[in-house]
């Protein structure tokens, strides 16, 4: 879901009651950003509701600091003072890309590809950026090594299968729920994790037996637990599989018996904030945004445009806003200044 913008206001977390984020977002007037040297204005023309945005939103994102009132939104695409088309990341606090302007560190600024249009580079941004530094920055992906996908339907699942195919992956293995939309991969090798434990555990080992080199891991919970075990008892000496955490869709906590470490040589290691620094995300970013239109890379959007309406039962100069289409919330219109 993308958002863009006909409006000179903002979506905005706040609370009267302290810290409830329950209480959800407002479209309101907010006050203007003024960016500190070192900085510009950007004015935003599309910004990407992704997993990270809501989950910062709702509180539930590590990264969050817990300061309102804020604007959601960490990254999108807009243009500078002087007219050049930018991918911007991380406005300032407490401003961000659901806004008509953010104030960004110029460092934080990318130039795109001109034929990279808006909606795709804002949509393809974060989980493209998660892709590329899952198989490049952290387990420096070589072509003609063999790659797992745990997870590979969702968005940045998705963009790791083209971009590990791009790389020069020889053979990519994806995982997933859903048997269409594994289908629809350009994978070699599908397995689908809705079958029996026992079942899953073979396809697992027999995967593993063939040599994987590189697993990137967007669900954790228990198809990890199955998984790392068939990994260290296939996986020879010599030959260590790099294993990358990026996401933990299916359960933030699995049981590991320690002996799957000490037997086999698995490189367990995460890709995010925190294990990454600032300067190495957002060069990874730049990366996958070139190489997104060599590589042919594409990424499913639904495009939103926030709009002004009336609400049945409140005064007629009440006002909302709607994400998309398909989202059906609407906003309780307010000021800041």
């Amino acid at each position: 879901m993308y958002f863009t913008h006909n409006s000179r206001q903002e979506i905005i977390y706040e609370s009267s009651r302290g810290f409830d984020l329950a209480e959800g977002p407002v479209w309101a007037d907010f006050i203007d950003p003024q960016p500190a040297p070192g900085q510009t204005l950007i004015d935003v023309r599309a910004a990407a509701i992704s997993h990270v945005v809501k989950a910062r939103a709702s509180g539930r994102h590590y990264s969050f600091d817990g300061n309102l009132p804020f604007v959601p939104g960490i990254d999108g695409v807009g243009t500078t003072p002087q007219g050049q088309r930018v991918y911007f990341a991380f406005p300032t606090a407490p401003f961000g890309s659901m806004a008509q302007r953010a104030p960004v560190a110029l460092q934080n600024c990318l130039p795109l590809p001109d034929a990279l249009d808006d909606i795709q580079a804002a949509a393809m941004a974060n989980p493209g950026m998660s892709a590329w530094a899952s198989l490049v920055t952290r387990a420096q992906l070589q072509a003609g090594e063999t790659v797992l996908i745990n997870g590979a339907t969702g968005s940045a699942g998705q963009l790791a299968v083209q971009i590990a195919r791009y790389l020069g992956a020889k053979k990519i293995i994806a995982t997933g729920r859903n048997a269409q939309s594994l289908a629809a991969l350009d994978a070699d090798e599908c397995i689908q994790l809705t079958a029996d434990d026992k079942t899953l555990s073979g396809q697992f080992s027999a995967v593993s037996a063939a040599q994987i080199d590189v697993v990137i891991d967007y669900l954790w919970g228990h198809s990890a637990e199955l998984l790392l075990p068939a990994l260290a008892k296939y996986t020879p000496a010599g030959s260590p599989v790099r294993y990358v955490q990026v996401g933990s869709l299916a359960g933030a906590d699995i049981a590991l018996n320690g002996a799957v470490l000490r037997s086999a040589p698995l490189l367990l290691m995460g890709s995010g904030i925190g294990s990454l620094s600032v300067s190495q995300l957002l060069a990874a970013t730049g990366e996958m945004l070139q190489a997104a239109v060599p590589g042919k890379l594409t990424i499913a959007t639904t495009r939103g445009r926030c709009r002004r309406s009336r609400r049945p039962g409140r005064r007629t100069t009440a006002k909302s806003a709607r994400f998309s289409p398909s989202d059906k919330k609407s906003l309780p219109h307010k000021r800041w200044g």
